[in-house]
């Protein structure tokens, strides 16, 4: 057993026992980890109440391997987020991009560190952005990370014969064939939706890490759905997408 410190973020937790809790988190160093905190609900434990979700700091575990659950033996807490919860939308936004790497990322991956900054300035930009662009901060973090995960879709040539397509242009957009296609694949193709040149445009932005303005909530919640499709078509398992289901609801 070896004890290993990196930095880490709290996806998901839950109570375990009679005063235990389980964390899922992110680390820097080592991908995805389960860690049991033993006594964590008690009223002097040293890991306690101050890690909820989505809090940043510098974790210190028993590793042992050959086991899915390690041991925590302190979690010392330099970000607590608790501005996600201070806007409507904040929270599920970043829910949503918890369950983007629960549900995609293995553990101890090949680039994690890049994943790990991924969501941690992610989380930063939704717990930052007004309310009234709180859905598109999630949008441009939800597909950032989309790309860091390795399944970005082709949004400029046509995913199928890979021809370049007219940027000004609407193009079918296909989940299956990974992105948009061209005209004539388009006729073959299973096609979900048209996208307008604006949408295209805000998708190429988001895939590389910026941001793009949305005309209005109705456009933000097209786009919601399109993410949400996409996701769920790569999945290699039917569970729903429960906290994305909130996100797109309007849930707090």
């Amino acid at each position: 057993m070896t004890l290993v410190t990196t930095e880490a973020v709290v996806l998901h937790a839950f109570d375990y026992m009679e005063s235990s809790r389980i964390y899922r988190l992110l680390t820097r160093d080592r991908g995805l980890q389960s860690a049991l905190a033993k006594g964590a609900r008690r009223a002097r434990a040293r890991v306690g109440s101050s890690v909820d979700l989505f809090a940043q700091g510098e974790v210190q575990l028993y590793i042992k391997p050959g086991r899915d659950l390690h041991n925590m033996a302190a979690f010392d807490v330099t970000r607590s987020r608790t501005a996600l919860v201070a806007v409507p939308g904040r929270f599920t936004a970043a829910a949503a991009l918890a369950e983007l790497v629960l549900r995609f990322m293995q553990e101890d991956p090949v680039g994690g560190a890049t994943i790990f900054e991924t969501i941690v300035r992610g989380l930063d930009t939704i717990g930052a952005a007004a309310a009234p662009a709180v859905r598109e901060a999630g949008l441009a973090a939800a597909w950032s990370l989309v790309a860091e995960l390795g399944f970005a879709p082709e949004v400029e040539r046509c995913s199928s014969c890979h021809s370049p397509l007219d940027a000004q242009a609407a193009a079918a957009f296909s989940c299956p064939a990974g992105g948009v296609l061209c005209e004539r694949c388009a006729r073959t193709g299973a096609v979900k939706r048209m996208l307008p040149p604006r949408a295209r445009e805000a998708l190429v932005r988001w895939v590389a890490g910026g941001r793009a303005a949305i005309p209005d909530d109705g456009d933000a919640r097209a786009h919601q759905r399109l993410l949400r499709e996409f996701v769920a078509e790569h999945l290699t398992e039917s569970r729903e997408l429960r906290a994305f289901a909130a996100w797109e609801s309007g849930a707090i």
